[in-house]
């Protein structure tokens, strides 16, 4: 009896046993096949069957165009101020960029050596093997890898921002339909090339709580004064209008080499945008209509402070027309620069041509070691110009660079070149796309520096004060790099008012335009 009762028992169990693997594979079968399914929808979507070995790319992801930073962003880092000046902690950030069309079919590594010239070949190897360069956010480290359209590539860089002057932000006015605030020199008003926190946004944002705004005009970084900001789409549309319709009346004041002429002086000549890339215009038939009306306010037997009226808003619209009367501004970097020749263009004699002209500002401001004060980008400085990617339309294709570009694109305008809706979206999609908060990349990073023991204690990241002290890989670490005198800083040019049907918003008059001004 127990023997029978132990055989069924036994064959109980090997029935069971039999049904549980029998289920086990029907689940397994089912899983594999729904894997398979979802392989196969997957690579439909990519328009048809992948060969074996063949890598899949996912399609690209859309772009939010209306959202702006958020806290996100201005957590990434913090500000201290030293001597004088605003300055930002480094910090990680994630340069993104999908496959360029002229890309495709190359290597990874044939891309950097050919187009990111800013760092060396062994940086992008070293940097691989740290995880901090991702393709389809998996890290590469192969960077003979061949790339593929819709390729979504992923660079973190240990970032350090130029300081800016410590004066104070001030805002204006607040008033629920705009904002106005008084820009210090030397403040970019967007988030361009070396600088992203010692911004007027990012500032706003962080300090003030003001996000979300809408542009209405930008002012050069060296350039300071009134400054305006929509803090609705309707205001901005409204804004908008009055400056197409120019119902907008922006007043200037700068001060210029020499005794300027008394009287109303009306200037005409068309500008002409030379680069894109670098940002400097001059005189030309060939440019946009362009008018501004000058009148000599004082003048101290070296130098005339000046008011200026531009009727149009053309990029550099103020500069270049002083240029041509023959009186630049007195500390201007670009317009004044003797690399224009003995007469610095006046008159709109050259005497060379543009790319002499742009190789003669490059070495000039070179031997200075001011090109951070200049925008100029990495690639010109050096020399390693890559291909260029001046745009017709003055987009800049480095605005999704997966390198920190040094360039602000397409120069912020003197005399307040008016930013389309459209414009302000892209460079909000841009940035965003472009951005990953300090939390999530000093996870990441701490992730990848605890997988290589190489990684000194000092080099690891403090997401709380983004203090960072080293980075073992950054070249600009080993850098020890004076800090700019004020002079530096401040171009003597300033939005002094801006006068609409309805409002009118004025700053006072800044020290170097008074009478009893003392020059160095």
């Amino acid at each position: 009896m127990e023997t029978k009762e132990a055989t069924a028992e036994e064959d109980s169990c090997d029935k069971d046993s039999t049904v549980r693997t029998n289920r086990g594979k029907r689940k397994n079968e089912e899983t594999d096949e729904a894997a398979k399914q979802g392989n196969r929808k997957k690579h439909k979507k990519c328009g048809r069957q992948l060969r074996p070995g063949e890598r899949y790319v996912p399609p690209p992801q859309k772009r939010n165009p209306g959202v702006s930073f958020s806290q996100e962003h201005f957590t990434e880092t913090s500000y201290y101020f030293e001597s004088g000046l605003r300055k930002v902690y480094p910090y990680y950030f994630a340069f993104t960029t999908y496959c360029k069309g002229r890309w495709i079919g190359k290597t990874l590594l044939e891309v950097f050596k050919s187009e990111f010239r800013a760092e060396s070949l062994d940086y992008y190897k070293k940097a691989a093997k740290e995880g901090r360069i991702k393709l389809n956010e998996t890290p590469v480290d192969d960077l003979n890898i061949i790339l593929k359209n819709n390729d979504f590539m992923r660079n973190t860089v240990h970032r350090h921002e130029p300081p800016v002057s410590g004066k104070p932000l001030e805002v204006l006015v607040d008033d629920g339909e705009v904002v106005v605030v008084d820009k210090p020199a030397s403040l970019p008003v967007h988030p361009c090339g070396r600088y992203r926190h010692n911004t007027v946004i990012f500032i706003l944002g962080k300090e003030k709580g003001l996000s979300g705004l809408h542009t209405v005009h930008r002012l050069d970084r060296l350039t300071s004064g009134v400054l305006l900001f929509a803090r609705t789409l309707e205001v901005s549309k409204k804004l908008d209008a009055m400056v197409r319709e120019r119902q907008l009346e922006k007043e200037y004041v700068c001060r210029v080499e020499g005794e300027f002429p008394e009287g109303e002086v009306v200037c005409e000549e068309p500008i002409l945008v030379v680069s894109f890339r670098v940002g400097f215009c001059r005189v030309d038939p060939k440019g946009k209509e362009s008018r501004t009306v000058f009148q000599r306010l004082s003048y101290n037997g070296h130098s005339s402070v000046v008011r200026c009226l531009p009727l149009t808003g053309r990029t550099h619209q103020i500069r270049v027309h002083l240029q041509f009367l023959g009186f630049p501004i007195l500390n201007d970097p670009i317009y004044g620069s003797s690399a224009w020749g003995p007469n610095r263009a006046k008159g709109g004699l050259v005497g060379m041509s543009d790319e002499e002209l742009l190789e003669a500002l490059i070495k000039e401001h070179s031997s200075k070691e001011s090109l951070h004060l200049l925008d100029l980008p990495d690639e010109e400085v050096s020399g390693k110009q890559g291909p260029k990617t001046d745009c017709s339309d003055g987009t800049q294709e480095h605005n999704d660079q997966i390198n920190a570009p040094a360039s602000s694109g397409v120069a912020c305008d003197d005399s307040s070149c008016k930013l389309t809706e459209e414009e302000v979206k892209a460079e909000d999609s841009q940035e965003l796309h472009k951005s990953t908060s300090a939390a999530e990349t000093a996870d990441k990073m701490n992730g990848a520096h605890k997988e290589n023991d190489s990684v000194s204690d000092e080099a690891s990241i403090t997401a709380k004060s983004n203090a960072f002290a080293r980075d073992h890989l950054c070249g600009e670490c080993k850098i020890v790099r004076p800090d700019p005198a004020e002079k530096d800083l401040i171009m003597y040019l300033h939005a002094l008012r801006y006068k609409g049907p309805d409002f009118e918003y004025t700053t006072q008059m800044p020290d170097w335009a008074k009478e009893d001004w003392l020059q160095d």
